[in-house]
């Protein structure tokens, strides 16, 4: 991938400050791209902007907006702030996303249970249908949503978390295909385990409320390191890339999926099922029960 591979495109980043945001943010920076960043802190949005300008001050457009996405009018305020500054939008990413209760699910507390979903699903929804319906009236576009541990198989006692992302996969799957004759890609990619805050988050829940796999997992991921963030940041960046055109409504693996090499199999891609949730039946498994 060429360094300035996305020179001139507009994108929206959420949850840019911390963890895999922050890292999407610099490899969108460094790819040659104007920047919206959204974060709660103001705080931290402004010291991430003093950074990415200190190594490539070249008169890029880089705009910040303070929003916390428990807030249902963030999303419109997003757009707004989106649209004030630029005359089309080219990339969304949606990456902000909060852990929620952990523990049982008759036992979580429902607040924040539905709190979670407001950020981790609802959210990333309102902003998807906000940005189609803008890039449908300026050429289209790519939105790539972040995927998640419970996704794609059952994860006990993190319900909240993995039902917004399992649901949030769906999402983009049906919106993928919706929105297919606008010049619209939808994708979803699955960042691999980073040590970031979240993983911070499980090891302070226990073994009792994470559960004792889930939680040895943490643990030894912590001693051993995480998977590295750079690899995944790219693969947004390809996806971002007008390399990707012909990729759309897919679930892809940073780390485990061939995607560098996906311009090889467009045409075993397109209208196919690979790399999408589906339903196991008997006979994907050898089974004939009539």
């Amino acid at each position: 991938m060429t360094a300035e591979i996305l020179t001139g495109k507009n994108v929206l980043i959420t949850g840019a400050t911390r963890g895999f945001g922050n890292a999407v943010a610099w490899a969108m920076w460094r790819a040659g791209a104007n920047l919206l960043l959204t974060a709660r802190s103001q705080d931290a949005l402004v010291a991430l902007r003093e950074r990415l300008l200190a190594e490539k001050p070249d008169g890029r457009q880089l705009h910040l907006c303070a929003a916390d996405l428990q807030e249902s009018r963030a999303p419109r305020e997003i757009v707004d702030e989106a649209q004030r500054v630029w005359g089309r939008l080219d990339v969304l990413v949606n990456n902000a996303a909060i852990l929620g209760p952990v523990g049982k699910s008759w036992e979580n507390d429902w607040s924040q249970w539905i709190a979670t979903l407001a950020v981790d699903l609802v959210s990333p929804v309102a902003l998807c249908r906000l940005c189609v319906s803008w890039m449908k009236e300026t050429g289209g576009g790519s939105i790539i949503n972040i995927s998640g541990g419970g996704a794609t198989s059952p994860r006990p006692n993190f319900s909240a978390y993995a039902t917004a992302k399992t649901g949030l996969v769906r999402f983009s799957e049906i919106l993928a295909v919706e929105a297919a004759a606008l010049n619209i890609r939808v994708n979803c990619i699955a960042p691999g385990s980073m040590n970031t805050a979240m993983l911070q988050a499980v090891l302070e829940t226990g073994p009792e409320r994470a559960g004792a796999e889930e939680y040895r997992k943490a643990e030894e991921q912590a001693q051993k390191g995480g998977a590295s963030p750079d690899v995944a940041s790219q693969l947004c960046v390809y996806l971002a890339s007008d390399n990707a055109q012909s990729i759309t409504g897919k679930l892809i693996s940073a780390l485990w999926d061939p995607w560098r090499k996906f311009a090889e199999y467009a045409a075993d891609l397109h209208g196919s099922d690979i790399y999408t949730l589906r339903r196991i039946v008997p006979t994907d498994r050898g089974k004939d029960w009539k």
